[in-house]
C-alpha cells in the first residue's frame, strides 16, 4: 500500500500555483511596526513565501536572507524583489526547515506565522533561529493564537502555542536575553465568503544581549 499524501514541498507547491497571488502583497504589519526603529542590518525570513516582508526589509535597507519550501513561492518572490528594484539585497534560498537551515548570524531573525497543516518541527526550528540571531539582535515570530471564525478546529491534535509557551519552548537562558514584547492582539480578516471576521494573533520579540 502506497501513502499517496503529498510531501510538504509538492503541498505548498500546488497551494502556489492555485492562483498568480495567494497573499496579499503587502509586508505584515506587525512586522513593520516592530522592525521600523531598528538599524537595517543582516535580516533572515523564515518562511517568506511570495516575498512582501523580505522585498520591505530590503527596501529599508536590510541585506536579506528568505526562504520557503516552495521553489514556486521564490520564483515569484524574486520577481517581486526584481521589479522593486532590491534583487540585490535578497538572498533566496529553498529550505525545508526541519531539515536544513540557512547559515550564518543576523541582526533580524523574522518568523511570521510559520504555521503548517503538515508535519513541521516548529519549537526545533525556532530554537534554531534563536541561535542564529547575532548579540544585540531580534528575533520576532508572529503567528495565529487560534483557528478563525470560519474553521473551529478542524484538526483536534492541532493547537496553537500563547506566547508564553512559546518562550518557554525556546529554552533560552534569562541572562542572555531580553523580552520586548509578549501579546496576544485582533485583527480583522476577511473569511471565505469576502466577509470580515476577527482573529486573534500573538507577537514575541526578543533581543540577544551583548553579553
Amino acid at each position: 500500500m502506497t501513502d499517496d499524501k503529498p510531501s510538504e514541498e509538492q503541498f505548498w507547491d500546488d497551494r502556489y500555483r492555485e492562483s498568480d497571488r495567494i497573499w496579499s502583497g503587502n509586508p505584515n504589519t506587525v512586522m513593520v511596526r516592530e522592525v521600523t526603529d531598528l538599524k537595517p542590518g543582516r535580516a533572515l525570513d523564515l518562511g517568506c513565501g511570495e516575498g512582501a516582508d523580505a522585498v520591505w526589509l530590503a527596501r529599508q535597507g536590510w541585506q536579506v536572507v528568505a526562504t520557503d519550501i516552495s521553489r514556486v513561492a521564490l520564483d515569484r518572490a524574486a520577481r517581486h524583489a526584481e521589479a522593486e528594484g532590491v534583487a540585490d539585497r535578497v538572498d533566496w534560498q529553498r529550505h525545508d526547515l526541519g531539515a536544513s537551515f540557512p547559515t550564518g548570524s543576523f541582526d533580524l531573525v523574522s518568523a511570521q506565522f510559520l504555521h503548517s497543516r503538515g508535519e513541521l518541527p516548529r519549537e526545533r526550528i525556532l530554537r534554531t533561529a534563536a541561535a542564529a540571531v547575532a548579540p544585540g539582535g531580534v528575533l520576532l515570530i508572529v503567528g495565529h493564537a487560534g483557528f478563525p471564525a470560519w474553521e473551529p478546529n478542524p484538526h483536534d491534535h492541532v493547537r496553537f502555542p500563547t506566547p508564553a509557551e512559546n518562550l518557554e519552548a525556546l529554552d533560552l537562558p534569562d541572562e542572555q536575553w531580553e523580552v520586548l514584547l509578549s501579546d496576544e492582539h485582533e485583527r480583522t480578516q476577511n473569511g471565505p465568503d469576502g466577509k470580515p471576521t476577527t482573529r486573534t494573533d500573538y507577537a514575541l520579540k526578543l533581543r540577544r544581549l551583548e553579553v
